[in-house]
């Protein structure tokens, strides 16, 4: 007798601090979901804009089913309005700063045809609490671990019994120490739409190992 298999289809997947073109184009190649690129000054895995636009025109061009998404913090209006306009367009904008409730508002208003993911870094359970706040103004919630001194790609877990009841009204996703490795147990205990990984694919900022990354693109596929 054939073991029954989970009926829960598999999670998408988005590579997350690409940096490479090249990269780019082989990460997609493996069939994940999204590849995110770094808009966040003064970090690690930080992308010109004029990089970043030419690495999204051949990503729309060669995988239009894609996800391009541009992960930045408190982005001022004139940055956004410059990146939403033009070839190279990001098909996602992530924020991933302090943005309130009224300001995420008012971007999707603004902009209703874009995409909008809010990133929140998760402290302690209790922070659970204000996701569904978000939820009528984004498209979908990334929930990532705290870190005092960084915004996200610390490889920091978050404890999966704090999301083993999130039910939300828009798609969730999953960061932070997302590797093969750790697939089984997370699927086994929780439900994402997503699985958003970087720092534990790497073998430098921005450069992915990537065996690492196929694995975890066979181990989401199995499991």
């Amino acid at each position: 007798m054939q073991p029954l298999r989970d009926p829960r289809p598999a999670p998408d997947l988005k590579i997350c601090g690409i940096t490479d073109m090249d990269q780019a184009l082989a990460i997609a190649r493996l069939g994940v979901q999204a590849i995110g690129v770094i808009g966040v000054p003064n970090t690690p895995r930080y992308v010109e804009p004029p990089q970043r636009r030419a690495l999204f025109d051949v990503l729309e061009e060669q995988h239009p089913q894609l996800n391009r998404v541009w992960v930045v913090a408190n982005p001022e209006d004139a940055a956004l309005e410059e990146a939403l306009n033009g070839a190279g367009q990001p098909s996602v904008v992530q924020l991933h700063g302090t943005e309130s409730i009224e300001r995420c508002q008012a971007l999707k208003q603004r902009y209703p045809r874009q995409q909008w993911w809010k990133a929140l870094r998760v402290r302690e359970p209790d922070d659970l609490h204000q996701l569904q706040q978000y939820a009528p103004w984004v498209d979908a919630l990334l929930l990532d671990a705290w870190a005092a001194d960084q915004l996200g790609g610390t490889g920091h877990r978050l404890p999966l019994d704090w999301l083993s009841d999130t039910e939300l009204a828009v798609p969730w996703w999953l960061a932070g120490g997302v590797s093969a490795e750790w697939v089984p147990e997370l699927l086994s205990r929780v439900t994402p739409q997503g699985l958003d990984a970087s720092s534990r694919l790497e073998e430098r900022p921005g450069w992915k190992n990537l065996d690492k990354v196929q694995a975890l693109v066979e181990a989401v596929q199995t499991n």
